[in-house]
């Protein structure tokens, strides 16, 4: 596609290792990605419209090094994967709440599977565009019990079929359990195309039940924990096997701008306007 650029976006990401299709480089490309590209709503608070046209998305994430929310990032980088030779396949997942504790709307995330070389593998899941989640794909295996750097995922297939849940539940942690807020997310694995998402692309901007339009807020992953702006606040999380350890600070409206620039790499055009409002419970889907 014309002003992009497959090696200029894996430059962006800091990554130089190798490119051919494999699971190895896969995992490789999907954690440097995470360490390099802010996830969060920034864009929103600085009155710009985000909208789903492939090349603005690579000219704000790759050419201005800034980040993105999952309709973005997972968006450009099924295109990265498609130009490395990967098969990939856009699905809709919806998100569990921290706050309201509600699943999502349809569509509410965007998540992607991808296929690995020949066999019957029902493929690996990816995602770039999310918070604290996997820092390698994980396959899609109903049972799936994996421990990476940043805690414990379990993927499971609700019973006769349908959707699949994926849990999160830190280091300390010896094993799965039911508990409702270990939930990230539930997900479908029926192909979708990335037009399918603009309606909720429009609704994350603009609703009083989405902690896009409610907070301004970036995270990013670190290679022992998770530095998250939020609002005026600045948290650092640590990972260990002892759990993990959250440390917070409050910012000023002044410090803001250097905070993002120094911890994230974000140098933002317009003025950002803080915001850190209470998340509704779901009304209306679009």
């Amino acid at each position: 596609m014309g002003g992009m650029d497959a090696s200029e976006y894996l430059s962006r990401i800091g990554y130089g290792g190798a490119t051919e299709p494999s699971l190895e480089n896969l995992k490789a490309i999907h954690r440097q990605h995470l360490l390099a590209v802010p996830f969060g709503s920034l864009a929103i608070h600085c009155g710009e419209r985000i909208e789903l046209i492939l090349p603005a998305v690579y000219q704000k994430v790759v050419i201005q090094k800034r980040g993105g929310f999952c309709y973005e990032l997972n968006g450009l980088f099924s295109w990265l994967l498609q130009a490395l030779g990967y098969q990939v396949q856009l699905v809709s997942g919806r998100v569990r709440n921290s706050v309201t504790q509600c699943l999502g709307p349809p569509k509410d995330h965007l998540l992607l599977l991808v296929t690995v070389g020949e066999g019957g593998h029902r493929g690996w899941l990816c995602d770039v565009g999310f918070g604290n989640s996997f820092r390698w794909p994980l396959p899609l295996e109903d049972g799936h019990l994996e421990r990476q750097e940043n805690g414990l995922f379990h993927l499971q297939l609700a019973r006769g079929g349908g959707d699949w849940r994926l849990r999160r539940y830190p280091l300390s942690s010896p094993g799965p359990t039911d508990q409702p807020d270990a939930t990230l997310y539930t997900f479908s694995t029926e192909l979708r195309a990335w037009g399918d998402f603009r309606a909720m692309c429009h609704y994350h901007q603009t609703s009083a039940s989405s902690i896009f339009a409610r907070k301004s807020f970036c995270c990013l992953h670190l290679p022992g924990g998770l530095i998250t702006y939020m609002g005026r606040r600045l948290i650092e999380t640590e990972f260990s096997a002892d759990g993990d350890r959250k440390a917070t600070r409050e910012l000023t409206d002044e410090e803001i701008p250097w905070v993002l620039k120094e911890r994230f790499g974000i140098v933002l055009t317009n003025r950002l306007v803080p915001k850190d409002e209470d998340i509704l419970p779901p009304q209306e889907y679009p």
